[in-house]
């Protein structure tokens, strides 16, 4: 059976094309997608900018929830089971082939938009704050709460009795209001001068997607004690140079500052690195965060729902920062019939 598939050809260059279902691996499964999410590592990989992505073409899309339409003889998975899945590269497609040891099962009655906005985006957002390690009382800083990330650090921070403040841009503070954190508009105000009004002391953890540039103030905001996560580096995407160039300065910074440490000069303050990985943690993670969704302790703010073969006007929209929460792709053949593998 063929689909639509998105495809990045080049450098820019986003193509819809029809492929082929592909047949499962001795212990993959293929997934009929329901949804899938767009981040903005999908932004970068359009660039090139993205940390050792694949050479052009290939298919871009970091996660994604559907049925199970084909299985490995291997596998211990059953056609029709509903699941998510983090192939980082692939997702972008109406049936996806994922190895069996990914899978998370997806509770039936989650939305599939809501339910793939806690793949990538849900158990980033639970790792910070477990790697953070802010205590209950305490206050954390988050760079960008207005995107997809964000907006679920907000309301698992606030779950945990954590005061959040929040950099956006002004036009997002409305649709951020029913998070509960105080807001900064980075455009019109200085962050620094407001976050040390806000909390003369210090933050307790910083939670940083900007890149080095950032990273330096955000070092001078924290507490004694405090961390500094590093999860990105966003304000890089349009730079000259290698993809590699951002991560390289990011690192210096932390070396520097763990030989201070280790020599006692940072009041205990540290600076981590933060990858999400599809690991047996994650895959815990994520059943902890859909068993939330599922009894109303954590609802994901969806931006916006648009076909998938749309995604080109998707990434721009992504780019844009108009919309609040995530962006996600709905490929048109959902509940089709399965592919003959």
């Amino acid at each position: 059976m063929a689909g639509t598939e998105i495809a990045f050809t080049g450098l820019d260059e986003v193509a819809v094309r029809e492929a082929e279902a592909p047949e499962p691996g001795p212990r993959g499964v293929v997934i009929r997608a329901e949804a899938t999410g767009v981040s903005f590592a999908e932004v970068q990989m359009r660039r090139g900018r993205y940390p050792a992505q694949p050479a052009f073409p290939f298919v871009p899309g970091y996660d994604l929830v559907g049925e199970i339409v084909a299985v490995g003889p291997e596998s211990s998975w059953r056609i029709g089971q509903r699941v998510a899945a983090m192939p980082r590269t692939g997702a972008w497609a109406e049936h996806v082939e994922v190895r069996d040891r990914d899978l998370v099962e997806v509770p039936a009655d989650i939305d599939a938009a809501e339910a793939v906005s806690l793949v990538l985006n849900g158990v980033t957002a639970r790792q910070l704050l477990r790697a953070a390690n802010v205590r209950r009382g305490r206050t954390v800083l988050v760079h960008g709460i207005g995107g997809g990330v964000g907006t679920l650090l907000a309301q698992l921070a606030a779950a945990d009795g954590i005061r959040v403040i929040g950099t956006a841009s002004a036009h997002r503070h409305a649709g951020l209001a029913v998070l509960g954190a105080e807001l900064i508009d980075h455009r019109a105000e200085d962050v620094a001068a407001r976050v040390r009004a806000l909390a003369p002391d210090g933050v307790d953890a910083v939670l940083d997607p900007l890149g080095p540039s950032s990273l330096p103030t955000s070092w001078r905001l924290l507490a004694p004690g405090g961390t500094l996560i590093s999860y990105g580096s966003a304000t890089t995407l349009d730079d000259a140079g290698p993809w590699w160039r951002p991560y390289l300065g990011i690192t210096r910074l932390l070396v520097g500052w763990e030989l201070r440490r280790l020599l006692g000069r940072t009041a205990g303050r540290r600076m981590r690195l933060y990858y999400v990985r599809p690991d047996e943690r994650f895959r815990a993670d994520l059943a902890e965060l859909f068993a939330r969704v599922t009894s109303g302790r954590l609802r994901p703010l969806i931006a916006e729902r648009m076909p998938l073969k749309d995604a080109e006007q998707a990434l721009d929209l992504h780019l844009s920062g108009k919309k609040t929460g995530r962006i996600v792709l709905l490929p048109e053949n959902r509940g089709s019939g399965s592919p003959k593998c």
